[in-house]
């Protein structure tokens, strides 16, 4: 590490400067690291491998006093108070859920699908078993106007079965 004083002039502080393997080292950063601090404004560059060591250091101790509580610069600032609103609104969602299945307006879908299907299938046995009563109250009808009407009610409820199956409601 290799840190070297100017000379000042004219009643400017002296300016101490040190090359970027030795602020690296100091900083406890990576040479990425210190490009991005030098892009932010954090870290002051003087020329060819020469950075303004006490520039630097006060803005690094600054920036990192800023991030510890939470004043990480405006950008750090912006996305932290965004990711606290959409945390803030996804707890307040999954408490409104909570409320709601409480109160008990709200059914888990597996359950309507299952309470469904058992309701078309008393549907279904119903129908089928028209053409037994059918024959029973119609005595005058002969076997095959029964067997037409049972045919008849198979369809009905084939052509059903297929309109709930594009409507995703199989």
């Amino acid at each position: 590490m290799r840190i070297v004083q100017e000379l000042p002039l004219e009643g400017d502080a002296p300016v101490h400067r040190i090359d970027g393997a030795g602020l690296c080292a100091l900083l406890g950063v990576t040479p990425a690291v210190l490009t991005d601090l030098k892009r932010k404004g954090i870290a002051v560059h003087c020329g060819r491998d020469a950075w303004d060591l006490t520039a630097t250091v006060s803005g690094y101790c600054a920036h990192l006093r800023g991030t510890a509580s939470g004043r990480g610069g405006e950008e750090h600032v912006n996305t932290l108070t965004a990711e606290r609103a959409r945390l803030a609104k996804e707890q307040a969602d999954a408490q409104a859920l909570k409320n709601a299945r409480a109160r008990g307006e709200l059914i888990e879908a597996d359950a309507v699908t299952r309470e469904w299907a058992d309701v078309l299938r008393g549907v279904r046995a119903r129908v089928l078993a028209v053409s037994s009563k059918v024959r029973q109250r119609l005595g005058h009808l002969t076997s095959e106007d029964v067997a037409e009407i049972d045919a008849i009610l198979r369809e009905a409820l084939t052509e059903a079965a297929q309109e709930g199956a594009e409507h995703g409601t199989d």
